[in-house]
């Protein structure tokens, strides 16, 4: 069994995004190895923003053995996050 994966797709350009981001980063802090964060730039990586259709940033994306667990559009809080991603660890 592998460990989940988080994507956080951003744009530089993105308000909201810049909330997300010290989230994301306090969480990786918080829960160490347990999950393995990815940060992706849709500007820098329009192909894998593609691939999970991504419309609106920021979006969040939970992976579990491959597959999408969760799809989270907009800023979404730590405690929210957390709970999403323990019981998959």
């Amino acid at each position: 069994m592998t460990k989940p994966v988080l994507y956080d797709f951003f744009a530089t350009w993105c308000g909201p995004c810049r909330i997300q981001s010290p989230i994301i980063d306090s969480l990786a802090e918080k829960i160490g190895d347990k999950v393995d964060m990815k940060k992706v730039d849709v500007d820098q990586f329009p192909d894998l923003a593609n691939k999970y259709q991504i419309s609106v940033v920021p979006t969040l994306i939970i992976e579990k053995d491959g597959k999408v667990v969760h799809r989270l559009e907009g800023v979404t809080d730590a405690s929210r996050l957390e709970a999403l991603l323990i019981p998959l660890c």
